[in-house]
């Protein structure tokens, strides 16, 4: 049952809790939860939601930005530390897992990333409202939010532009692989995962690290 973050109210589903958003936070809804709002009513006139359709649309323009890319540039590899500035060429293939009923799920949890000896910060506007299903917002970079079910750690790395395996990792033109002697850990409550079937929940604390061997 989700919980309103603004006044700590509780509902059966969903929808319930959107309703309650339009009717007693209207003034003051951020903006993720402003568009689950309008996408709410949109479905509820019987018009096509916006949400699912600019992420479709935001998928679509990765597919094409990667298969440019790597025609234009092609595919090149390599172990070391990351620097920060190079071009980043992540982008989901048929091989990652999608999340599904967007908007279903409100759940947060904590995540550092240390690439290279370095740890990104998830509070740049570059980071903020990336993807729908999952994103940082309001400037605060140590949560995340997800709002889908189904939301694989895989898929949270790849909407920040973070190549994953279950053995390496990519990021900015640089790849950690543990088959050269790098060092690359994806843990979960201080349990290693699988980033490719590990499914997020509620309270998740996430490490991720990436060395150079």
């Amino acid at each position: 049952m989700p919980d309103c973050d603004y006044c700590g109210a509780t509902f059966d589903g969903e929808g319930a809790y959107l309703d309650h958003l339009a009717a007693e936070h209207e003034g003051e809804l951020r903006s993720i939860d402003q568009r689950r709002v309008e996408d709410h009513d949109a479905e509820s006139e019987g018009s096509f939601p916006l949400g699912p359709a600019v992420l479709v649309g935001l998928l679509v323009f990765s597919g094409a930005l990667v298969v440019y890319v790597t025609f234009l540039m092609g595919g090149s590899g390599g172990t070391g530390a990351a620097s920060p500035g190079a071009g980043s060429g992540s982008a989901f293939d048929d091989s990652v897992a999608q999340p599904s009923n967007l908007g279903s799920v409100h759940s947060h949890g904590g995540i550092t990333v240390t690439i290279g000896g370095q740890e990104l910060d998830f509070s740049k506007q570059e980071y903020q409202l990336e993807a729908d299903p999952f994103h940082f917002e309001n400037g605060d970079g140590s949560t995340y939010h997800v709002h889908a079910q189904g939301v694989t750690l895989e898929f949270a790395l790849e909407t920040l532009d973070i190549g994953v395996t279950d053995s390496s990792l990519s990021f900015r033109g640089t790849t950690y692989n543990e088959t050269d002697g790098d060092t690359v850990v994806y843990e979960v409550n201080g349990q290693e995962v699988d980033p490719e079937s590990y499914t997020l929940s509620d309270g998740d604390e996430v490490r991720v690290v990436a060395e150079s061997g």
